[in-house]
């Protein structure tokens, strides 16, 4: 896909890696819906943008599916039309084990990460296949293929966006909407308090991002920015899949060749944090 004068719907676009999607897309020549829980974040995204009418900045609950399903509407409405969505709001759980979690950490979890890329792909679809070439691209985790504990849920949540993605390629094949699944590893973002959750022990400058391991230091993490341009790079190309940084790539390897061995490596790395 060439993203020139493309429209692009970007969820989590006031922070993190969200933001940097929609710099790099409105860099490369897009136009931009941005979407976000916290107007304040939109606010700064679009200062640091400064692209005019090629970006809107929408505060929205994805979990609201009635809100999103508005949403398209305003976003079409705007911009003329959608062309690409990317899915890249999520959050993590508390960091304790699942037997400690309370049904609504569970709930809310699988609300953001899950319920609210089906409510945005079941919105903003039918306005995607409208147009001779579009695009899906759904953030999952390396949390999504390789278990972490004492983040269960929150991978329970990101396997799910994993199977997702694939059955809508799966059903999208031979039509002009390529949809692509991004497991990012290590990402240095804020999401450990745009989530509400402490690291244990003090350890935050560990804090993980979609998908990381913690334990491990923020010098092996990958920056939001190059997360963003491997992620903006695989819209482009149609890729199946995008899988970022070497922590991920690593796991994604063992974890098919050696899945206990993974989850052992996972888990070990783990013990300091869960005591």
């Amino acid at each position: 896909m060439k993203l020139t004068d493309q429209v692009v719907v970007v969820t989590g676009g006031g922070n993190g890696i969200g933001r940097e999607v929609v710099l790099t897309l409105l860099a490369r020549g897009a136009r931009v819906a941005a979407l976000d829980l916290r107007p304040e974040g939109l606010a700064e995204t679009a200062s640091l943008a400064n692209a005019g009418d090629r970006l809107s900045t929408h505060a929205v609950d994805v979990t609201d599916r009635e809100a999103v399903c508005a949403l398209a509407d305003a976003v079409s409405t705007i911009h003329g039309r959608v062309d690409a969505l990317i899915n890249v709001a999520g959050i993590i759980q508390p960091f304790v084990r699942f037997a400690e979690l309370s049904r609504e950490q569970i709930e809310n979890v699988m609300n953001v990460n899950f319920w609210g890329v089906v409510w945005t792909c079941q919105a903003f679809l039918p306005l995607i296949r409208q147009r001779p070439q579009g695009a899906i691209v759904n953030v999952s985790s390396m949390g999504g293929f390789v278990p972490v504990p004492g983040q269960t849920a929150y991978g329970a949540s990101k396997a799910a966006v994993k199977l997702l993605t694939e059955g809508l390629y799966a059903e999208l094949r031979g039509t002009g909407v390529a949809v692509t699944v991004v497991y990012p590893g290590g990402v240095s973002t804020h999401i450990t308090e745009n989530s509400g959750v402490e690291m244990p022990g003090g350890a935050a400058r560990s804090a993980p991002a979609q998908g990381s391991a913690p334990g491990k230091g923020s010098a092996a993490m990958t920056t939001p920015q190059a997360a963003a341009e491997q992620i903006v790079a695989g819209l482009e190309k149609g890729s199946y899949r995008v899988v970022i940084g070497k922590d991920a790539r690593m796991l994604d390897l063992l974890t098919r060749l050696m899945p206990q061995r993974a989850t052992n490596l996972v888990a070990k790395k783990m013990s300091d944090l869960l005591g």
